[in-house]
């Protein structure tokens, strides 16, 4: 598993690559970014880009669901990247733990996602 977090923008987005098969270890280290960032700057956007990507592991998963449920209202956009095999999954995933509006580029449309998430 390979995960990168990079701080875009000030801080009000959050650039995050996974491959790979996401495990709750992994899902930790991701944790503490993104959330230092929501106390820093309130609702954030998120581009979360998956190359190769697995999913997630049971302990992963269970992460994510607390995750999602803590910070319901903190993310404005989330911009989900990768093959359009995962494209139905991630919507239907992401819906009922967020409120914010959330999209799914293909990989070759990255820049698209990118403009779409810092444009007011």
């Amino acid at each position: 598993m390979s995960i990168e977090l990079s701080e875009v923008a000030q801080g009000k987005f959050l650039e995050v690559h996974v491959s790979g098969q996401l495990d709750r270890e992994t899902y930790q280290r991701l944790v503490p970014g993104a959330e230092e960032q929501i106390e820093k700057y309130g609702k954030i956007r998120v581009l979360f880009a998956m190359h190769d990507f697995h999913g997630w592991d049971a302990g992963a998963l269970w992460e994510d669901i607390k995750f999602d449920a803590k910070h319901f209202q903190d993310f404005e956009r989330i911009a989900i990247v990768g093959e359009r095999k995962w494209e139905r999954a991630m919507a239907v995933f992401c819906k009922p733990f967020t409120t914010a509006s959330v999209r799914y580029y293909d990989e070759s449309e990255i820049d698209e996602a990118r403009e779409w998430l810092v444009e007011d």
